[in-house]
């Protein structure tokens, strides 16, 4: 889950990473009162979850309470590559002497984490990647041992930062780490990190992206959630304990096992080639250990996509025997009928494995009319794909 600039900053905050004072609004006359809370002036700044925000006029400086009311106005209902601005957070001004950049992330490749920094913040740090590549330092950092004092001094040593200020950096090294483990983040990013005209150091600006794989410890990451900006289907998911994902296509999938789910989208995706381009609408692993009553919620959220055309239930039993995949079919199709929600989408289902036989027979006992069996992958994707263009 990425999060706003203001709830990082809140983050930095509590873990004692030095932060300008700041309040979030979502209306222009708001701003007033908060403006002149923050000495007079301030920067009005939009909340949206991309960068490049000051390129495209979302970031402003407001000389006075009256002139931040216009510049809120102005940044509120913006769209800054299709995120639509629905708050603005007004920041402390800051006199910017220098900007650095540093930041913690989980290396997947070495398998490991990452730290990275550079005395030339401020810009796309990608930009400096690519062309100055000497600039960024990339020092690992071994998850038991963490940033150490003597860590943090080799970070700070390797990308080069003044020693006037080489300590401050270090400590807000060590505190942005602090925020990385306790909060369960997968990065925790500031750009910039700037130096002062009094020569402190400050997180200027942030990026969190928190693991969502450790909200069983984290309940309180729950109020960070953008609800609203939310996929409807993909929440409701969540709320089902589904692992869901909402993609642009026409075919509903469901499989056990992300592996096999994986390869059902490659497949329905080559099968739609041959079918006017169509292709699969979402993900959808009912898992390992799925009982009827997942098969029946999976089926439900899918149905309920007016983008999915067709459905193709795509199950090799092992844990989840194939009888309870085909009563969770039965029972979802019933539970659909009974709300007064019409079934029009056809499901093509393919089973194999543990009780494969068993499912199939309930399948057929069923009789449902919208219900095509395929015995094989390939078959069932193609047929999938068929139905889903000629609806």
């Amino acid at each position: 889950m990425d999060l706003f600039e203001y709830q990082a900053r809140d983050l930095f905050a509590k873990h004692g990473v030095p932060v300008l004072d700041g309040e979030v609004i979502d209306t222009p006359e708001a701003a007033a009162a908060v403006t002149e809370r923050l000495g007079g002036r301030a920067v009005v700044k939009a909340q949206v979850k991309v960068g490049g925000r000051g390129k495209a006029g979302g970031v402003k400086l407001a000389a006075d309470p009256a002139d931040a009311v216009e510049k809120a106005r102005a940044i509120l209902g913006m769209d800054i590559k299709g995120h639509t601005v629905h708050k603005v957070m007004l920041a402390q001004t800051a006199d910017i002497k220098e900007e650095y950049y540093v930041s913690f992330l989980l290396d997947r490749t070495n398998r490991t984490f990452l730290a990275m920094a550079s005395v030339q913040g401020g810009v796309e740090i990608e930009v400096v990647a690519e062309e100055n590549p000497e600039a960024l330092a990339k020092i690992a950092v071994d998850a038991v041992e963490g940033v150490t004092p003597a860590k943090a001094a080799e970070i700070v040593a390797a990308a080069k930062f003044p020693a006037e200020i080489a300590d401050q950096v270090a400590d807000v090294l060590q505190k942005l780490w602090v925020v990385f483990v306790k909060e369960d983040a997968l990065l925790v990013e500031v750009n910039p990190l700037v130096k002062t005209g009094e020569g402190k150091i400050v997180a200027l600006d942030g990026k969190v992206s928190l693991d969502e794989n450790a909200d069983f410890r984290q309940p309180e990451h729950e109020a960070l959630e953008d609800k609203a900006a939310a996929n409807p289907l993909e929440a409701k998911a969540k709320e089902k304990g589904l692992n869901y994902v909402k993609l642009e296509g026409e075919v509903g999938i469901i499989g056990n096992g992300a592996g096999l789910v994986m390869s059902t989208l490659d497949v329905v995706a080559y099968a739609g080639e041959n079918h006017g381009g169509v292709k699969p609408a979402n993900f959808l692993d009912i898992g390992g250990g799925a009982s009827a009553e997942v098969m029946a919620n999976g089926l439900e959220i899918i149905l309920g996509d007016p983008d999915v055309k067709s459905v193709f239930v795509n199950v090799f039993g092992g844990i989840t025997a194939c009888d309870a995949v085909a009563n969770g079919i039965v029972q979802a199709l019933e539970l659909l009928s009974s709300k007064g929600e019409a079934v029009t989408k056809p499901l093509v289902v393919r089973l194999d494995g543990n009780n494969a036989e068993l499912g199939r027979q309930i399948l057929t006992d069923a009789n449902h009319p919208l219900v095509q069996q395929v015995d094989t992958m390939d078959g069932a994707a193609d047929k999938a794909a068929e139905l889903a263009a000629a609806k």
